[in-house]
């Protein structure tokens, strides 16, 4: 911890953040508890935390809290993957097929209904792509794939019937594969933004062209050397009293409990090691991530990556540069508003700021996942914030993470960028 006003920061307005966070969110029922982490100019000035992180046994909230940080994921499995383009074993304009030859065959989809997928898969008419799927398609989710909790078309209604993505698969990240192999894509690479498995397919990539489970190199590769310590897809039976309860809201107000932490499904290794959101972490850990990317690419001595590479994050990888807002389906889930906001590798970027209607910085890349996480970098400011906190489906979501970037950067008293 160093004073706030040594890293451009105002106390007063720090403790702001919390007072709000705290009556709005906490005392206001929506969320159990928070912790929250701000780092700039290379130390840690401020940890704010209120609430519990088990409501049921009164736990209050602990700095070293374990979380279920989902599609925070994605991040983290973006980095691995280009550590790898780092070592010459792919590219991002490399064709998908050529990695995954099971998929050179995949049509678009025309027609068709997954109620006939388990007697005839080929009851799906599809037309071929306009152009072959690329890596940099999986990284941006512009691929033609999706998730089964769309509820949209036929298509994600094909995942959830084949149950494609789900932790507790048979078979891990390789059935996961031949199961999109026998399905069709929803649009043609590029031409749209679809939020998707396409990251879990990137943990694929990364398992098959190390030769070593997603998860073993994620920790031997990336978390050991970072000092990540609570961060795997699963938290062990010795950590469980440090693992958050999950939360979601109850109809007519308050929280309910979604998943206990104390006999929860992620107490034990999942057969699926989700790169798009299986990871578990705390703050600590989370912002070590975060201020190696700050870092350019290092932390502690640890080099994970180039600060070239690194500064791919903060640039819009879209078709044209196009924002999420034009490329998006109407009503399309996602982790971030869609205005001002393009979509980098594994997360999304700030591309306009007027358009965000929010204080910010124009590069800065962010992410959130479905139990209300959050952080985001902003390397021209030497910033870097994490929120974590546990409940799912909420609709203040978008508030929250609304208020949280407002009173941060409320809060600076000295901007670089």
């Amino acid at each position: 911890m160093t004073r706030p006003e040594i890293a451009g920061f105002s106390a007063a307005r720090l403790a702001r953040l919390d007072e709000v966070m705290k009556r709005r969110y906490v005392a206001g029922g929506e969320l159990p508890g928070l912790l929250t982490l701000v780092w700039r100019k290379g130390a840690l000035v401020h940890t704010g935390m209120s609430g519990q992180m088990d409501l049921e046994r009164a736990r209050p909230m602990r700095e070293d809290a374990i979380f279920r940080i989902y599609s925070m994921t994605k991040p983290i499995t973006a980095v691995a993957l280009m550590m790898l383009a780092e070592e010459g074993l792919i590219g991002l304009d490399d064709e998908v097929a050529a990695h995954i030859p099971s998929w050179r065959t995949l049509g678009v989809y025309a027609s068709g209904v997954p109620t006939l997928l388990a007697s005839a898969p080929a009851s799906f008419l599809t037309t071929r792509p306009g152009r072959p799927m690329k890596v940099i398609d999986l990284a941006t989710h512009t691929a033609g794939l999706t998730y089964g909790f769309m509820m949209r078309t036929s298509v994600d209604a094909a995942y959830r019937k084949a149950r494609l993505g789900e932790f507790s698969t048979p078979g891990g990240l390789d059935a996961m594969i031949d199961g999109l192999a026998k399905l069709p894509l929803e649009f043609s690479p590029g031409k749209a933004w679809n939020y998707s498995l396409s990251i879990d397919v990137l943990g694929y990539l990364v398992q098959k062209l190390s030769g070593m489970s997603f998860g073993d190199f994620l920790r031997t590769r990336l978390f050991e050397p970072l000092s990540m310590t609570d961060t795997a897809f699963y938290c062990p039976p010795e950590k469980l009293d440090r693992f958050t309860s999950c939360y979601q809201p109850r109809e007519g107000g308050g929280l309910e409990l979604q998943d206990d932490g104390q006999k929860s499904t992620y107490a034990t290794p999942p057969s699926l090691e989700s790169g798009g959101g299986g990871l578990v972490s705390t703050a600590h850990d989370y912002m070590r991530f975060c201020r190696m990317m700050l870092g350019g690419g290092a932390l502690d001595g640890a080099r994970i990556l180039s600060p070239k590479t690194v500064a791919l994050f903060s640039l819009n990888h879209l078709p044209g540069g196009a924002e999420l807002a034009d490329m998006a389906p109407p009503g399309l889930f996602s982790e971030a508003g869609y205005s001002g906001t393009g979509f980098s590798l594994g997360c999304g970027v700030n591309i306009d700021v007027a358009k965000t209607r929010l204080p910010g910085t124009v590069g800065e890349y962010f992410w959130g996942g479905a139990a209300s996480t959050a952080f985001w970098i902003d390397p021209r400011e030497d910033l870097a914030v994490v929120f974590m906190t546990q409940v799912m489906g909420t609709d203040a979501r978008l508030t929250l993470r609304r208020d949280l970037r407002t009173l941060v950067y409320s809060a600076m008293t000295e901007s670089y960028a």
